[in-house]
This record gives structure tokens, sequence and C-alpha cells, in this order.
């Protein structure tokens, strides 16, 4: 081990290889703080070459790499092992953790063809802002863009917040830049919109949570900076109500909604709990409510006449009890503070087993009413923290122990409740993970879930690319 370390302060300089262990500890849980496991060192390389001789030596050594961007992932899957696992996964035992932060240049932008060409370890606020800087969007949005980065985004297909108008991280992606397991760059970096000249690679990196090869540099998508924005919180009684309501905006003003967030009442007195300086805009608490976003290209009057035509029509249709509509980006941003400050408002509530799940979007009510019914006649008195994006059917499904409960007992029993829910998940034709991954959270759960043949496939992928199995192991599979 300690040739393993000379040999990489070779590679990537001895300032950035840690090997002190009250170094290591930020580096060795995942944000949950569900995941321990101690790397024999963490590797900062600042190049794509560096990543390349780094895993040269890492495959020469049989030593296992766990790649690692802004680690605000949710399944544990830029985490190390435990030992447990590790003496089970980690051939040989030993794990880097390989830190990608120092690769965060913007290699390019061309405004005319909309695309960007940027280093892994790019922060996603920063690549937004490199776009905005040329009159461009870049429209992957989630909670955590101020730190996490775009490799671990694309790594784990993230979704967010506009995946209704513009898709996952999977669909932003138009070239790639990878290094294999064994040390070989793959240069995927085309801008074509169109190339059909044999299997799209690039797409098996998308979502595999670095168990096949290290993403270092992407192509990604970009498009005009909408001139106008219109955002409201629409009070209704039902996730049923919801769904109308998306019908109706999405037939009324087309393209134009970006973003349908559905919110519980209960979410949103949690927020309002545990930041107090929150007030919501509407006079009477309701069951439910969707904070709703319209982009466009047209003026600010046009889109503001589109929202309020649309609103009042669903007002006489009965599917909105209330709405409150922004008058200024100041309201906006506060509007979206109440989605954006639930997960917060979780950690500060408390323990609570979580859920990322999708089915249908026609499904969706009818999911949430028989869930929920299968939940409070198996553990009565629980409490229900659902929210998401509505409008590609993802929902954060979470259950929070009964009032004035025992949260540890309740804690304990969290097999007994993920078994409902992604079992209910599943006969809705839904999946177990949305958009956080498998990881190591749900590496076990998927097989109840996904075909034998469906694994295999998979398996033998890793297995071609990744004959040694030093790449991230004991994740997805």
């Amino acid at each position: 081990m300690t040739q393993l370390i000379q040999q990489l302060n070779a590679i990537v300089g001895s300032d950035a290889v840690i090997t002190d262990v009250q170094d290591l500890m930020p580096y060795a849980t995942d944000w949950r703080k569900r995941y321990f496991g101690m790397p024999l060192a963490l590797v900062k390389p600042a190049s794509t070459e560096e990543v390349s001789a780094v895993m040269r030596l890492c495959a020469q050594t049989r030593t296992a790499v766990v790649p690692q961007g802004g680690n605000t992932g949710l399944c544990g899957g830029a985490t190390p092992l435990a030992a447990e696992d590790a003496d089970r996964f980690v051939p040989g035992g030993a794990q880097i953790v390989l830190k990608l932060s120092r690769l965060n240049r913007v290699r390019a932008l061309d405004a005319m063809s909309n695309t960007i060409t940027v280093e892994a370890g790019c922060v996603l606020a920063s690549l937004q802002q490199a776009a905005a800087a040329a009159e461009r969007l870049f429209p992957l949005s989630l909670a955590a863009e101020g730190s996490c980065e775009i490799g671990g985004n694309l790594s784990t297909n993230a979704g967010g917040t506009a995946v209704l108008r513009y898709g996952n991280a999977r669909d932003l992606v138009l070239g790639l830049e990878v290094v294999l397991p064994d040390g070989r760059i793959w240069d995927g970096l085309r801008a074509l919109r169109k190339d059909n000249t044999g299997y799209d690679l690039k797409q098996l990196f998308v979502g595999a949570e670095g168990t096949l090869g290290i993403i270092t540099a992407a192509v990604l998508k970009l498009f005009p900076v909408p001139r106008a924005r219109a955002s409201t919180l629409v009070a209704l009684e039902s996730p049923a109500r919801a769904l109308e309501l998306l019908s109706h905006m999405q037939r009324a003003c087309g393209d134009r909604v970006t973003g349908f967030e559905l919110m519980s009442a209960f979410c949103l007195s949690l927020v309002t709990k545990h930041f107090p300086a929150t007030r919501l805009p509407l006079a009477r608490t309701h069951a439910q409510y969707v904070l709703l976003e319209l982009s466009d290209a047209a003026s600010a009057e046009n889109l503001d006449a589109t929202l309020q035509e649309a609103l009042a029509d669903a007002a006489e249709r009965s599917l909105v009890l209330d709405a409150a509509v922004a008058a200024s980006e100041a309201q906006a941003a506060a509007l979206w503070a109440l989605r954006e400050n639930i997960p917060e408002a979780q950690v500060r509530e408390g323990k609570q087993i979580k859920h990322d799940i999708s089915v249908p979007i026609s499904r969706i009510a009818e999911f949430i009413a028989v869930t929920d019914a299968e939940l409070q006649r198996a553990f009565p008195g629980v409490r229900m923290v659902t929210f998401g994006h509505l409008g590609d059917g993802n929902l954060h499904y979470n259950i929070a122990h009964p009032e004035g409960g025992d949260e540890d007992a309740f804690m304990a029993r969290a097999g007994e409740v993920n078994r409902v829910v992604h079992d209910s998940a599943a006969r809705f034709s839904g999946s177990i993970s949305a958009e956080h991954g498998l990881g190591q959270y749900k590496r076990d759960a998927i097989l109840r879930y996904k075909s034998p043949l469906e694994m295999e496939l998979m398996r033998r992928i890793k297995t071609a690319l990744d004959p040694l199995g030093i790449m991230n192991p004991g994740k997805v599979l």
C-alpha cells in the first residue's frame, strides 16, 4: 500500500493525495450519513490524462476506484464500501476515492450550435452561469445545484424540476469523454445532433453510477434563454385534480409548461415550521398544492396573460381552489423556495423513510391513494411527506413516524415500509428509482423488480467493460 501511495503521488502530486483519516472523513460518508467506508486515499487528478494514469495503476494493482463529484448523492453511490461489503465486492480489499472536482473547466461554448463542452468537476450552478453569460440556458436544475457536479449528474442521470420540458440529464448529452477501467480514454466528445454510426456508447455511461468508467468531460445541449417566466402556487383538493390541471395547462399553454411540482399541505407545514420566515401566500390551508412555471420566448406581458387566462378557465372547471401568481422575480423565487426547502425541512424534522419512485403520470393519484391506505393499515398513524415532479411521474414519497411515536423503532422497520412502497410502484408499472439511482441503497432490492434476463444483460455489460471488477464495486450490481 505504501508503494501504491507513492505511485499515486508521482501521478497527481503529493498535495492531491489525501491519506490522513480525519481529512478523509467528509469523503467517506454520503450526504444522508447512511453509509461509511474508509478509503485507502482520496486522489484528486487535475486532467483526463491524470485520471487515465490513475486508472492504469489501479488496474495493475487491482485497487477499487470510487468516483466522486460533489458527494450530494442519496443512495451511497459515491461512498466507499464498509469493511463487510468491501470483503464481498472489492478484489484485494483496497479502495480509493477519485475526486473529480479539479476537472472543472469549460472547454468550449458554441452559441450557434447551442452546445457547451465541460469537464466533469464543473459545479452545476457554474455551468448554468457560463451558459447564461452567452445568453443560453442549460436547463438541468435541482436543489443541490450549488454543490453537485455535472459528472455526478450524468452518472446518475439526474432529473430535477425541468424534466417536463427539457428531459433528464440523458436527454441533454451529445457526447462524452470517458476513462475506461483499464485507463484507456474514449474520446466521444461529438457535438452532433445526428450520428447513426453504430451503438450509442455514451448512453451506457449515463446513469451507470461510475460502474463502467469515469466520465471526464461532456458535450451538452444548450437552449435559448426564455425571455419570460411566470410562476404560480395553486391550491387543489387532491392529486387527481392536479393531474386534471396538468392536462388542462398543457392544452392551454403547450410546451411553455416548464415545471409542475406537487406538494402536500404537510410538506409545506414542515417548511413553515423549520423556516420561520417563510409564509404561504394563500389565506387558507388546502390539501394539495402545485407550483407551476411557464417559460417562453414571448414577452412577459403575453406570458402573464396566457397564465391568467388558463388559471381562470381552470377555476371555472373547479380544478383550482386558489392561486397566488408571482408579480416579480423575488416573489417567484419565494414560491420556488417553498418547494426547494422541503428536503432540508425533512432533515430538521427528523428521520424519515424516503423513496424516489416513478409511475405512469396518469396513475399517480391512484398510486398515492392506494399506497397511503396500505401504509396506514400496516403502520397506523404514519405521516406522509409526498411531493415531487408530477409532470414527469416522479414522486418523492416519504414516510415519517407517527406523531409522538418512537422514531428509532419506526426506522428499524424501514425494510417493511420499503417493501410496501416498492411493491406498490411495481404493481403500477413503475420504478423504485426515478432519479436518485440505485447505489448501495437499492442494489439488492432491484433484484425483486427487474427480470433475471435484464439483470444478466446488465452484468454482461459490466463484465465486458470492467472485467477486473474495480470500477465502483458494490454499486448498482
